[in-house]
């Protein structure tokens, strides 16, 4: 196998579990789970910080992704 399809599989495959932590944390936050959805928060920017640190997403990409989550997170908690 061909390095760059490697890499390619390699860096899909990380992809693919940002956008299912994604997910999951914005299913958290529909819920009204803030604890839960604090923990994922957590997760979720641990993960794009390692995406980013390994040159899969670019670092401002996974900045303005971690802002926004974490500013959604915080119109829940201050909604009610």
């Amino acid at each position: 196998m061909r390095n760059s399809a490697r890499k390619r599989l390699h860096n899909r495959s990380i992809k693919s579990s940002l956008h299912q932590l994604e997910k999951k944390y914005v299913a958290l936050l529909t819920a009204g789970k803030k604890e839960d959805a604090t923990a994922s928060l957590r997760a979720v920017s641990s993960a794009f910080d390692k995406a980013a640190k390994s040159g899969v997403i670019h670092r401002s990409m996974a900045s303005r992704k971690k802002s926004r989550l974490a500013a959604r997170l915080h119109t829940v908690a201050t909604a009610k």
